[in-house]
């Protein structure tokens, strides 16, 4: 039994799409069902974890059958939004967004970078990796022409707040950003920051832990 949930765990959230990515793996495989044991040891994730995640969720295995695959499939296709397709825009082709932008989320399908921006670019637009990029100053021309929603910012730090100021007059509902500085947005926009040195110095300390 599957039903949409309200409002579950940030945890849990940022477990969604490795489930949905690893349930495929099964399918492909022609698995019909599958237990929270079998997950774990494929995602090394502990087992307690993902029947408290599925419970959050709404999913509730069968004693002895476990979980049916094309259910769960189907629950996190629409949860993840996985027949919609999303447009991104990355700001910032430097080392780290020129990555993403030969990138492009290969593996996913529905999700991939349209349009970029960076300072070094001609106002006219020129092509990176076969996405039109432009010049930051046509940023809210270029972000309302094609409907962006979500972005990608690989700024440099300094750069980081002022361009999040643009994006705010424009009508973008959130962003990924990789800069280390906590940019500052109005309500109505998420933002999800990844700081790779922190990253890096946490993996570090818990090395040295063990």
């Amino acid at each position: 039994m599957l039903h949409e949930p309200s409002k579950i765990p940030q945890a849990t959230t940022k477990r969604l799409p490795l489930y949905y990515r690893f349930l495929q793996n099964f399918a492909n495989a022609g698995q019909k069902r599958i237990s929270s044991q079998e997950l774990s040891e494929a995602m090394k994730i502990d087992s307690a974890t993902i029947r408290r995640d599925f419970s959050h969720l709404g999913a509730f295995g069968k004693k002895g059958y476990g979980y049916d695959v094309q259910d769960l499939l189907a629950f996190f296709r629409k949860t993840l939004d996985q027949d919609e397709a999303t447009n991104v825009a990355l700001i910032g082709v430097g080392n780290l967004g020129s990555a993403f932008l030969k990138y492009n989320f290969q593996r996913n399908h529905n999700t991939k970078i349209v349009l970029a921006f960076d300072s070094n670019s001609p106002y006219e637009g020129e092509r990176i990796s076969g996405i039109d990029t432009y010049h930051p100053d046509r940023i809210e021309e270029k972000m309302k022409e094609l409907g962006i929603e979500l972005v990608i910012l690989t700024v440099p730090s300094r750069s980081a707040q002022e361009v999040t100021d643009r994006l705010a007059k424009t009508d973008i509902k959130g962003i990924l950003n990789f800069t280390p500085v906590r940019i500052s947005v109005p309500d109505h926009i998420r933002v999800q920051t990844i700081d790779l040195s922190v990253e890096l110095q946490t993996l570090i300390y818990q090395i040295k832990q063990q």
